[in-house]
């Protein structure tokens, strides 16, 4: 029977990923991205899912990097650039998706989580990007990733130190949302989870472009961007539907349409 490097459980529209290498710590190696990434793609066509939940088997990591033994220059480069384009594909995914950290995340993996739009971590999790230990560079996009969420100054000084930082540290600087006890890890996940899929997906998916496509814009034209999506959820039923259940003091049931 081949091995699956991804695990896939799913129920009201909240779909459970798990990294599956236990042994090595959960370490990317190229069959992985490419299962991972094609998991997500397939999961691209699901119009009942809200919710994207990745986290990994086992307590001791979510992933400790990349699995880079035997890799050349040219290896290099491909594993690097497949993985960038993972990142990307996260991080620019329809729905939210939510990393459930459950340990060491260093290098790789902690830009592996990086991507995800929201983190929630067990209270023994680490983050760490050490490359510059190993003589590299964190290359899946963790500079630019990391520099937007804990500012410049930070960054560089987790990136040029090597340094690890806790669960808590991570918290108290914004890089995690929710923290919880390690056997809570993915209740607190779902909890999170449940409060996003119970609300309008169109407008959860909108709000997912206005913020990562805006990003990438000047204020003038992410404001245009912004007006836009506000505009095309009139057209919705769940505008209707979210507008009416207010009024008459119900529990909306979007449908996302």
């Amino acid at each position: 029977m081949t091995h699956s490097f991804i695990l896939s459980d799913g129920a009201n529209g909240v779909v459970l990923l798990r990294l599956n290498r236990p042994k090595k710590r959960n370490a990317l190696s190229g069959e992985m991205i490419r299962e991972l990434s094609d998991r997500l793609k397939q999961l691209e066509s699901d119009v009942d899912l809200r919710v994207v939940i990745l986290t990994a088997e086992g307590d001791r990591a979510f992933c400790a990097g990349t699995d880079t033994g035997g890799l050349s220059e040219a290896a290099a480069i491909e594993v690097s650039e497949r993985a960038q384009k993972l990142c990307t594909q996260i991080e620019s995914f329809a729905v939210p998706v939510i990393a459930a950290i459950n340990g060491l995340a260093a290098g790789a993996g902690c830009e592996l989580a990086l991507a995800c739009h929201l983190r929630v971590a067990s209270s023994g999790a680490t983050f760490s990007l050490p490359e510059t230990k190993l003589g590299l560079i964190p290359d899946y996009g963790g500079r630019q990733r990391l520099s937007r969420e804990l500012g410049e100054g930070r960054a560089l000084e987790m990136m040029l130190t090597g340094k690890t930082i806790t669960a808590e540290e991570a918290f108290d600087t914004g890089l995690v949302n929710r923290l919880s006890t390690s056997g809570d890890l993915l209740t607190e996940a779902r909890s999170l989870a449940n409060d996003i899929a119970q609300l309008a997906p169109l407008a959860i998916r909108a709000c997912l472009q206005a913020v990562t496509r805006g990003l990438e814009l000047p204020l003038e034209k992410g404001l245009t961007l912004e007006t836009e999506l506000f505009a095309a959820l009139f057209a919705t039923d769940d505008v209707r539907e979210g507008t009416s259940a207010f009024l008459e003091k119900r529990s909306p049931k979007f449908k996302g349409r």
